[in-house]
């Protein structure tokens, strides 16, 4: 397996991989890129670092930007993380959590932060061993499958 930033040929890929894990039990909405133009405008090339096997196929990503343009905030990267589900609890996912946290270093980056469904226990679990800390929470802030739903904020301070 091979992490790199992301490049303009992994585009449909992206698309497609965010098509597959986005749903009401990840996200508040699923993910479906209406053209690739959209997607690139949103998640430009070298905005995700990226887990390629041996034949280019995405294995998975992680996405970062500032969360705005306000300069008083660049000192902070929102992150979004997915896995293809073939490829789920092989270690992708740390990996590609211990890439962001050397390239935030390296770029003067001292906080990551993302959203969480509550519901998503899983990713809660996974976000905690890798360092996160819950920062807040947006109770009932989303009504999914007939229930209200938390969005937790989480982050990781870089040093």
């Amino acid at each position: 397996m091979l992490l790199r930033l992301s490049q303009l040929k992994d585009a449909g890929q992206l698309m497609d991989l965010d098509a597959l894990i986005w749903d009401v039990h990840t996200a508040p909405a699923p993910v479906i890129w209406r053209t690739k133009e959209l997607f690139l405008r949103s998640s430009p090339p070298g905005s995700q670092i990226v887990a390629v096997d041996e034949d280019e196929r995405l294995c998975g990503y992680l996405g970062f930007r500032h969360p705005m343009g306000a300069e008083s905030n660049r000192h902070v990267w929102e992150i979004a993380v997915a896995v293809h589900p073939s490829y789920q609890r092989q270690g992708i996912g740390h990996a590609l959590m211990n890439s962001i946290k050397g390239v935030a270093r390296e770029k003067g980056i001292r906080k990551l932060r993302l959203r969480v469904l509550s519901s998503n226990t899983a990713a809660i679990s996974f976000y905690k061993r890798c360092g996160f800390v819950e920062e807040g929470r947006l109770v009932g802030e989303f009504y999914l499958e007939e229930q209200y739903v938390d969005d937790v904020l989480m982050a990781v301070h870089i040093r």
